[in-house]
């Protein structure tokens, strides 16, 4: 028996597909309203203005005629009035709804207030929807009266006292003078490298603390964090605040790590001095001190080491209101290479024009710097190097009692673990490096 076509099932239709709402799309800026905005700082500098927040260390760098709209937009002027004011003024338009997208992005435009107010005493009603809210009181900055107090009068005529004191004393007493021998303070290998790896680190809180306090005196929400190098843990300060500080007022803050770096060898080589034995020999306390304070000597030797980005570097640059004096630098010095060796030239139309005009006799410093560093290496750092290399493989080689033997071998280990795990990193970044390429 055939089936019925009203017995046969039919096949079930597809259920339409019901579209996915789309991602709602940002409302258009009412041009006809006022754009409250934080509380900026402006910065004119030669042919460009610094434009900023100081509470969130927000910049932007613009053209005068960009700092003059900003500045039309934060007296209270519409965006349309202030895109008319511009035009008659300049003689061409401006894309507002543009401009008010990216102060929004850099964080200076005042969040809205909820649409919903609550209805004053009289019945009016409250705040309009998405009227601004209120701009919240500035806190003040901490730690600016001991920014004050580190920097003051006084207080630079202790540093002078105490410079000029060890610079006395290292005359008078040679053993005082810095020297690589000094590094080593016990016979122990590893006691040496533990303590001046641990030591080092409150003399760089140091260094770096005496930055926050030269940017804190200023009013600057400078900022200690902790970041690494390898594998080194390093600390360093965030000083974004002084682009919108006129130059002169920026010296200080990028050398007062060298200051530092300077009061504290003075420091620990007069403490040196008050502590030897009666007979004019020194404690293990001076020797250990004198061992800090030439490890904080090869630090400040390391600020000229112009090459690499330095506080020295930081300084040239600001002085000459360079942008990236060091990149353009290096790009000097390769086509200076490629002319030689007739390649092509690297492109030179990017280069911002203070950066073009220093790098030509900055290239030079950088050269210097090169071999600078590679004289304080032979001169300071190469002697202790030696001592150490020579010391480990004679005691490992029987010369030595068990205590040493010991103390060799796991110092040596150490070592060893240490560039293992620098090649390992420098192989990793390597690999990541191609991979992002391919």
């Amino acid at each position: 028996m055939h089936p019925s076509p009203s017995s046969t099932p039919a096949p079930a239709a597809p259920a339409p597909a019901v579209p996915e709402p789309a991602a709602p799309e940002p409302a258009a800026p009412d041009l006809d309203r006022p754009v409250a905005l934080h509380p900026l700082v402006y910065l004119e500098e030669g042919d460009e203005v610094t434009v900023g927040r100081v509470d969130t260390d927000s910049y932007a760098v613009l053209p005068p005629d960009g700092a003059r709209l900003v500045r039309w937009l934060a007296e209270g002027l519409t965006p349309r009035q202030a895109a008319e004011a511009y035009r008659r003024e300049y003689g061409e338009g401006v894309d507002v709804a543009d401009l008010l997208a990216g102060l929004d992005e850099l964080g200076f435009v005042r969040t809205a207030a909820p649409a919903t107010a609550p209805a004053t005493a009289d019945g009016a009603d409250g705040a309009a929807d998405g009227a601004a809210a209120p701009e919240p009181r500035p806190r003040p900055v901490r730690w600016q009266r001991l920014g004050r107090a580190a920097f003051s009068p006084p207080a630079w005529a202790c540093y002078l006292l105490l410079v000029g004191s060890a610079a006395v004393a290292a005359v008078r007493s040679p053993d005082l003078a810095p020297r690589p021998s000094n590094v080593f303070f016990s016979p122990y290998f590893t006691l040496v490298a533990l303590v001046l790896f641990v030591g080092q680190f409150p003399l760089i809180l140091v260094h770096e603390g005496f930055h926050a306090l030269a940017g804190r005196r200023l009013g600057l929400p400078t900022r200690l964090r902790i970041g690494h190098r390898l594998i080194f843990v390093v600390l360093e300060t965030s000083l974004d605040g002084l682009v919108a500080v006129p130059r002169r007022r920026r010296y200080l803050p990028i050398l007062a790590g060298m200051l530092a770096d300077t009061v504290l060898t003075a420091a620990l080589t007069l403490t040196a001095a008050a502590t030897r034995h009666p007979d004019g020999t020194l404690d293990g306390t001076g020797k250990l001190c004198l061992a800090l304070a030439y490890a904080t000597l090869l630090r400040l030797a390391w600020q000229a080491f112009l090459h690499l980005r330095t506080d020295l570097y930081v300084l040239l640059g600001t002085v000459l209101g360079c942008r990236d004096l060091h990149a353009t630098a290096q790009g000097v010095l390769r086509n200076a290479v490629r002319r030689r060796t007739g390649r092509p030239l690297l492109d030179e139309s990017g280069w911002h024009p203070a950066d073009r005009r220093a790098a030509r006799w900055y290239a030079w410093l950088m050269v210097g710097g090169y071999a600078f560093s590679l004289t304080v290496f032979a001169a300071g750092v190469l002697p202790a190097a030696a001592r150490f290399v020579t010391g480990t493989l004679d005691r490992l080689g029987g010369r030595a009692a068990t205590g040493e033997f010991v103390d060799s071998a796991v110092f040596f280990a150490l070592t060893v673990l240490q560039l293992a795990a620098v090649a390992h990193l420098a192989l990793r970044d390597r690999r990541r490096r191609r991979a992002a390429a391919a």
